[in-house]
């Protein structure tokens, strides 16, 4: 009689715990107009010495922070870019370092000239990961925002000099 009841209870227990957990996974998305943005920035900045070292496109929530994380070489430059969604009306990106320090934070609105599009540099004193944390709000699309970011690195040896 007991092993029924344990069976049953141990069942449960394993099938609440596969629901209970929320994870962010990450869905890539198609936009022409940012694919076209895409394609003039990696131009832009190749043609300024950058090289592309990471980018993805991925479908996000309004509201919903998206956690891209990133590992940094202490004293090489770097560029990011977060491009969002056209009918979104407020961009932000927020990085951390890996002491969960903010050491960036830029926000945009639309109507702003390339509102939709946030570009920064950043030069780590340490090699360490950085977490960067793009969002979109959007009052009429709740779901299904595409955005894309992409990470340069400056090509060259003591490329973060030239910057300080």
């Amino acid at each position: 009689m007991k092993r029924p009841i344990i069976l049953t209870l141990t069942l449960s227990l394993i099938c609440a715990s596969l629901y209970a957990q929320d994870v962010i996974r990450l869905q890539s998305c198609e936009d022409n107009l940012i694919s076209h943005q895409v394609d003039s920035l990696k131009n832009f900045y190749s043609k300024d010495g950058f090289v592309l070292l990471k980018e993805a496109s991925i479908t996000m929530e309004s509201e919903f922070e998206m956690p891209v994380v990133v590992p940094l070489t202490g004293g090489s430059w770097y560029q990011f870019v977060f491009i969002g969604d056209y009918s979104s009306k407020l961009y932000e990106v927020r990085m951390f370092d890996w002491n969960e320090k903010q050491v960036v934070f830029q926000q945009k609105r639309w109507g702003d000239v390339d509102g939709n599009v946030i570009s920064y540099s950043y030069i780590p004193q340490f090699s360490e990961f950085h977490m960067m944390k793009p969002v979109q709000v959007n009052k009429k699309k709740k779901k299904n925002l595409c955005g894309y970011v992409m990470l340069f690195k400056k090509a060259g040896e003591n490329n973060g000099n030239a910057a300080r």
